[in-house]
């Protein structure tokens, strides 16, 4: 059928954050409000016509409606061929894998990642270029620029095309391959871990828990941990997708995975947790009694991944996003390899990993991953641990006490202030960046600041540069705090407070984690001024 050319006019707010464009889920149902977006980003690469795409989402509400919208615009726009997850689901890691794997163009991700989902809930939406990673901030800027120029949009007027069946179908001339979600993932993880040691693991009586928490990740952990590698029926929680994710919040951290966390901490638990959020690029890590920072995870990821065999030639660098603690920079110097510091946001890894400065990657938001693909990863990061338990023998509480006494401990925690007004967390980092200059000397308590600065970031493989990317406060000592606004959040403004203390290997290495963060907890709360807020703790403590 012919394209249907619709006026269309801008629309206020379509400026995507740190990983795509989040807003409310009834926003993006609103008549025009998609549309507009995905034919500005099809605008933005110089069109669509005679190309493929990946198009796949986390399953949460609207995600199906949106994937026959995108789908009829891309036939309407000319592209050659789209491969969908089976159902429009894919996992965004999965996503990626499948844009290199099948050397697309690039691909549209559906999913608003570790928030809520549902009507009154949130939906989101990215492209990824043809590396699989993320857009950079160059197309990221063109596709705003055309989201304030619009006035049309392509679509189709052809009926909506039957995602469940697994083949090869077309939609105005444009071919529409639709895949199982997980094969060609679990192919990748297959080639990358030691499977074998991994079932003989769980052969031997290991036990583990995988909180999947109704999100998109449920059919991977329940196809790779208990079908193929031999884990125990039941060891997937929570595994069948929910579109409002069992009207929880996908969020893998202590507080929103409580009943996983409260699990390990019991003295009859399993020897393993682990979960991940709502689109399978977040993870959370537990041992039996003991909880794992991401910041720690990665450091730990860095120093054994050689046990894996993707990773056994060693790595070539590992980058982490500023607010994670420096516990990963301690490992790369000690393996003689680079450790780069990057602003927040997963696109800034691409270059490193594409130019093969670095293997392996973090953020303290529980984002891990390589360059296996071009996104983070959960499931990845879930099954590297299992590898590396499996080859050192050993529980993750005793991983954890050597790798401290071998690189020392940074205590590390992240305090999160949400839905603040947009004016106070505005005025918060306003008065943090006026103030820059004068906190050297200061004492806050019995904290004394040594230095502070504002985090701009020089790309070393394309010379980028990217400014205002967090405030930080280097105190007398080695510990830090760093504040920055969320780019995730869709209601108000979301504050982050990133604290660390670090203690050497020969120090004081099992205190409580907040009890020995709390100088600089106290020193960040006045520094920053937060008494002006009302609040005297914050909304989530992770």
């Amino acid at each position: 059928m012919p394209a249907q050319v619709i006026s269309t006019q801008p629309i206020d707010g379509q400026k995507p954050g740190t990983s795509g464009l989040r807003k409310k889920t009834r926003v993006f149902m609103e008549p025009g409000y998609l549309e507009n977006f995905v034919q500005s980003t099809f605008d933005a690469i110089d069109g669509a016509a005679g190309k493929a795409f990946v198009v796949g989402g986390d399953g949460r509400f609207f995600n199906a409606e949106a994937i026959q919208i995108i789908l009829k615009m891309a036939a309407a726009n000319g592209a050659a061929k789209v491969v969908v997850g089976q159902g429009g689901v894919l996992s965004t890691p999965a996503a990626s894998n499948l844009i290199r794997k099948r050397g697309t163009d690039g691909g549209l991700i559906l999913s608003a990642s570790h928030n809520p989902g549902g009507i009154d809930a949130d939906f989101g939406i990215k492209y990824n270029i043809a590396n699989g990673g993320p857009a950079p901030e160059g197309v990221t800027a063109r596709i705003l620029e055309r989201t304030k120029a619009i006035s049309e949009y392509k679509t189709s007027d052809a009926a909506d095309l039957d995602l469940a069946n697994i083949g090869t179908t077309a939609l105005d001339g444009m071919e529409v391959e639709i895949v199982d979600p997980v094969t060609d993932y679990q192919i990748l993880m297959e080639e990358l871990f030691d499977f074998d040691a991994i079932r003989a693991l769980f052969a031997g009586g290991f036990t583990m828990r995988f909180d999947a928490m109704h999100a998109v990740t449920g059919p991977y952990a329940t196809a790779i941990l208990e079908d193929t590698l031999g884990a125990s029926a039941g060891t997937v929680l929570n595994g069948v997708p929910s579109v409002d994710f069992g009207k929880g919040h996908p969020d893998p951290n202590p507080v929103w995975a409580k009943p996983l966390y409260d699990m390990l901490m019991a003295t009859d638990g399993p020897d393993f947790g682990a979960a991940s959020d709502g689109d399978g690029d977040r993870n959370m890590i537990l041992g039996k009694g003991v909880y794992v920072t991401p910041s720690d995870s990665l450091a730990v990821l860095a120093a054994n991944a050689h046990l894996a065999p993707g990773y056994a030639k060693g790595l070539a660098g590992v980058a982490r996003s500023m607010p994670t603690s420096a516990a990963a920079d301690r490992v790369a110097a000690k393996l003689g390899i680079g450790a780069y510091e990057t602003p927040t946001g997963w696109k800034f890894f691409g270059n490193l990993l594409d130019a093969g400065k670095a293997t392996i990657c973090g953020e303290e938001s529980a984002g891990t991953g390589s360059d296996h693909v071009r996104e983070k990863d959960g499931l990845w990061a879930v099954l590297l641990w299992l590898n590396i338990l499996a080859k050192r023998g050993e529980s993750v509480a005793a991983i954890m006490e050597d790798h401290w006494q071998t690189y020392g401990r940074d205590y590390y925690s992240r305090h999160d202030y949400e839905a603040l007004p947009s004016e106070e967390g505005d005025a918060i980092m306003s008065d943090l960046r006026a103030g820059l200059t004068g906190f050297a000397g200061q004492s806050f308590g019995v904290m004394t600041v040594a230095s502070a600065d504002e985090f701009s970031y020089l790309d070393p493989v394309d010379g980028s540069e990217s400014h205002k990317q967090g405030i930080r406060v280097f105190f007398e000592g080695g510990a830090r705090a760093v504040f920055r606004l969320s780019g995730t959040g869709t209601d108000g403004a979301t504050l982050r407070v990133y604290l660390q203390n670090y203690m050497p290997g020969d120090g004081d290495l099992l205190q409580e984690t907040q009890a020995a963060l709390e100088p600089v907890r106290a020193a960040a709360y006045e520094i920053a001024g937060l008494a002006r807020t009302g609040r005297t703790e914050p909304t989530v403590m992770t």
